[in-house]
Parts: C-alpha cells; sequence; structure tokens
C-alpha cells in the first residue's frame, strides 16, 4: 500500500480473487506516482498465482475517477515532462491489456477523461446507475490521444468521436451500456456489490487456462499498443503546453 499526498493503491488476495482499489482526495483524480503505482500493482495482480481473476474498484461514494490530475498538468513545463506524465496512463493501459487474468471493474460513480480509459480497458465493467460518463479533453486543450485505442476498441468510432467531440456534456450510465462500455449497470451499490462478487466468485472457480486463452484471444491486434500509446502521449504532452491549455488551467486554479 502506498498512502500520502497523492493518494493510495491498495491490494488484497481471497480466494483466488485479486482486489485493487485507488483512491485520492480530489475525486480519485489521477496524479502520475498513483498512476504507475497502479500499473505496477495491476501487473503484480496479474503475476499472483493465487488469482484467478482480478477486480478494480475506486474508493468512496462520489467519483469513480475525476481523471487526470489538475495541479500536476499545471505544474508541466516541458514537453518531457508533458510525455512522462501522460505515459502514466499509456502504462495503466497496457498494464490492464497484458494482464494475464479477466479485470472486473467496478464504476460506482462518475467517470472523466483519463478514467474512461481505464474503465475501457477492462475486460468487463458493471457500473451503477447514473456513473455517467464525459470525455472532457478537447475542453482543456488536448485530445482523447492516450486513452483513445481503449475506448475506441470497446465503443466503436462513432461513439468514441461523440465522446471526445462533445467534450462538456454527461453522457448516462444508460448510453454507456447501450455502446458497451459498460456490461452491465445495476440499480443501487447493494446490488452492484452482489453483481461484482458473483462474477467473481464464479471466475475464481473457472479454468485459468481457458481464461487466460480467451483474454488473447478478446485483445488480439492490440500488440502495437506500447509504441502507439507513447506517440499519443507525445501530442498530448506538446499540446498541454499550449497557449490555450494553460489559459484554461489558469481559469480552473483560479476558481478553486
Amino acid at each position: 500500500m502506498t498512502t500520502n499526498e497523492n493518494g493510495s493503491v491498495t491490494y488484497s488476495n481471497s480466494n483466488n480473487i485479486g482486489s485493487i482499489e485507488f483512491y485520492h482526495p480530489k475525486g480519485n483524480s489521477l496524479p502520475g506516482v498513483l498512476l504507475r503505482k497502479l500499473a505496477d500493482t495491476i501487473r503484480q495482480a496479474g503475476e499472483d498465482e493465487k488469482n484467478r481473476v482480478i477486480v478494480l474498484r475506486s474508493a468512496g461514494d462520489g467519483a469513480f475517477c475525476a481523471g487526470a490530475s489538475f495541479d500536476e498538468l499545471s505544474a508541466i513545463s516541458n514537453l518531457e515532462e508533458g510525455k512522462h506524465f501522460f505515459m502514466g496512463f499509456a502504462h495503466v493501459i497496457n498494464a490492464m491489456r497484458t494482464c494475464k487474468k479477466f479485470i472486473i471493474t467496478r464504476v460506482h460513480g462518475k467517470t472523466v477523461g483519463g478514467g474512461i480509459g481505464i474503465i475501457a480497458s477492462s475486460d468487463f465493467v458493471i457500473a451503477k446507475q447514473g456513473a455517467d460518463i464525459r470525455l472532457s479533453e478537447l475542453e482543456l486543450g488536448i485530445g482523447p490521444f492516450v486513452v483513445g485505442p481503449a475506448v475506441g476498441r470497446k465503443v466503436g468510432m462513432s461513439a468514441f468521436s461523440t465522446l471526445g467531440i462533445d467534450a462538456t456534456t454527461w453522457y448516462s450510465s444508460d448510453w454507456a451500456h447501450q455502446k458497451n462500455l459498460y456490461n452491465k449497470v445495476a440499480q443501487s451499490t447493494a446490488e452492484l456489490d452482489t453483481m461484482v462478487n458473483e462474477l467473481a466468485k464464479n471466475l475464481a472457480s473457472s479454468n485459468p487456462d481457458a481464461m487466460r486463452n480467451m483474454k488473447e484471444i478478446y485483445w488480439q491486434r492490440t500488440g502495437h499498443w506500447d509504441v502507439t500509446l507513447e506517440q499519443r502521449a507525445e501530442i498530448s504532452g506538446r499540446l498541454i503546453l499550449s497557449e490555450f491549455s494553460r489559459k484554461y488551467l489558469e481559469k480552473i486554479n483560479a476558481k478553486s
């Protein structure tokens, strides 16, 4: 477990189920330290022979994930720093993609920006009614470049472009379900937990070799993502230094 001003990531195992939870006091946002710890923990859980399935969640009852840390975005001063920050999202997506175990993600609240990339990189997503989504990058002056391959793969290019272009609109959990970002939607937190626990329990008693082969098949034709996501991180790192993005961040910081 790591805990500091950058939040925390915890990992545990019980009954062949690995559980990963991330937390940040600012809406479960994702600073670079937390992103890298999350990627490392996913890799660790994937290699842990005690696990047959992994459940990923965030803490609290507010947002599932508020996306990138605005404090850290504001502190970026050059292209190297910018690319390094956005590579944090690339590392998480690639860790989920290459993980040998199915990842079930529990989405209890709203999600913005990079958090949608985490959802889209999951193998099965169960969300609570009201867990609306917004791909906000264009409003910030960049674009959903790093998360794009994962989101587009899950929902299709038409729905991805809808989210990416209409960056100020919240799209409902029902919309996300219809577009296959969410596999199931629960009506309450109790039902959400029941659905997640039942699926995890079922998978924990399933054939690990069969599940590993299924995952390899599901993620075919994504081997180029290591290179692609790094290229996308560089684009985002360059754009976050633009005058447009600097002014937007100054305006946001002035309100906080």
